[in-house]
């Protein structure tokens, strides 16, 4: 059996020009979960990571902007409980498989 390599990362930006932001926005779209307005949640193996790092460090100003990847573990181990909101929700995916 492979072990699921598959980890669920919580992403946030802070970029202060409005077309490199738009750009990573749109970036992380494809990778995962828009949360929050520049707030992502993607789940993603190793090899993804490293593609969505790449994609993302090629539209960002490396001097002015900011890009925060905070590890929240495999997500075979994750429980939805883990997310909540205070006001208006946003989908995240289930813990299925993903295929990037």
């Amino acid at each position: 059996m492979i072990p699921d390599t598959a980890r669920r990362y919580l992403i946030a930006y802070d970029i202060p020009e409005d077309k490199r932001r738009t750009r990573v926005a749109k970036c992380l779209q494809t990778y995962g979960d828009r949360v929050q307005y520049s707030v992502f949640v993607v789940d993603a193996k190793p090899a993804a990571l490293v593609r969505l790092k790449v994609a993302v460090g090629a539209e960002i100003n490396l001097e002015e902007d900011s890009v925060l990847l905070c590890d929240l573990g495999p997500v075979s181990s994750l429980e939805e409980s883990k997310f909540s909101f205070i006001g208006r929700d946003r989908p995240v995916t289930p813990n299925e498989a993903i295929i990037l």
